[in-house]
């Protein structure tokens, strides 16, 4: 068995297309839908992110409306950026790229942003809405996780669905959401995370295993079943002497070892990671068509 390579760039280029579609038609309605950014400090890595958003807006048709603020930005300024992106009619959604600086709260900052304009799906009101399976913005990446799973055809309703790792980033909110009574989840949920004795005994009796634990190799090919599905979260940097940069990414499964173990596998990169900003985009809209009465 060779695995079945779900393409993350293919599945995120035709939502993207979608959605760019639908801000056209919005458009037409007098509806521009905005995103507010809001970068502290020259992380570089956040840095290439924040622009990787505003490059995507632009191509969606997204007003983009960013502030990049020095790295000793005091608390009082960004909480009063906020308060202002809050009130802006023309900001649809809100979204201040974590992490901040350590002289920073941030969980401050996250309830400071109002609950309909959270795009994020941090708060807690978003949160709780998402346990309850009530309506809220969904956190971009586990959405993302889903709708790659969906659009390759992989049905998730009585799946056993086994999580590895428990961040509230990608873990928890990803567990709760497949176990929704609901079209494209409705799955028996498994979480293992780093108190877990024996992580394999788990892993090899799912027929999905999402694993965003951090870790390159957390997954390896002798703790999958055979054609079970790997949706691979992780990205981290391995030193590599052959690559200009002295690095490349890989993620935290044994892509080349799971290739002929699992049925369809994630690569990294190319596979969850385009979807994280579209999910994004996917969120300013729906905020838009709210405020706008339209939904």
């Amino acid at each position: 068995m060779t695995a079945h390579i779900i393409d993350g760039k293919q599945i995120a280029a035709q939502m993207r297309e979608e959605i760019r579609t639908e801000v056209a038609a919005l458009r037409e309605q007098g509806i521009v839908p905005g995103l507010g950014v809001v970068l502290v400090g020259d992380d570089p890595a956040s840095r290439s992110y924040v622009t990787a958003k505003e490059k995507a807006c632009e191509e969606a048709g997204i007003y983009s409306d960013d502030h990049r603020l020095p790295a000793d930005t005091p608390q009082a300024d960004l909480l009063a950026l906020v308060g202002r992106m809050n009130a802006d009619p023309k900001i649809s959604g809100i979204l201040v790229q974590l992490p901040l600086p350590k002289h920073i709260d941030e969980s401050a900052v996250l309830l400071a942003i109002r609950p309909d304009k959270d795009i994020d799906g941090f708060h807690p009101v978003n949160v709780g809405n998402m346990v309850l399976g009530a309506d809220a913005f969904l956190p971009c990446t586990p959405h993302g996780v889903l709708q790659l799973l969906a659009r390759s055809g992989v049905r998730t309703a009585g799946a056993h669905v086994v999580v590895v790792g428990r961040s509230n980033i990608v873990g928890k909110p990803v567990a709760n959401m497949l176990l929704q009574k609901k079209e494209g989840a409705n799955a028996t949920v498994t979480v293992c995370h780093t108190g877990t004795r024996d992580i394999g005994a788990f892993t090899r009796q799912a027929d999905i295993v999402i694993v965003a634990a951090g870790r390159p190799n957390t997954l390896t090919a002798d703790m999958v079943k055979d054609g079970a599905v790997v949706i691979d979260v992780g990205v981290n940097r391995v030193e590599d002497a052959s690559r200009k940069r002295g690095y490349r990414l890989v993620g935290d499964a044994d892509f080349a070892g799971l290739q002929d173990k699992a049925s369809l596998i994630t690569p990294v990169p190319g596979g969850v990671g385009p979807m994280t900003i579209t999910m994004l985009l996917h969120n300013t809209v729906a905020a838009a068509r709210r405020h706008a009465g339209r939904e």
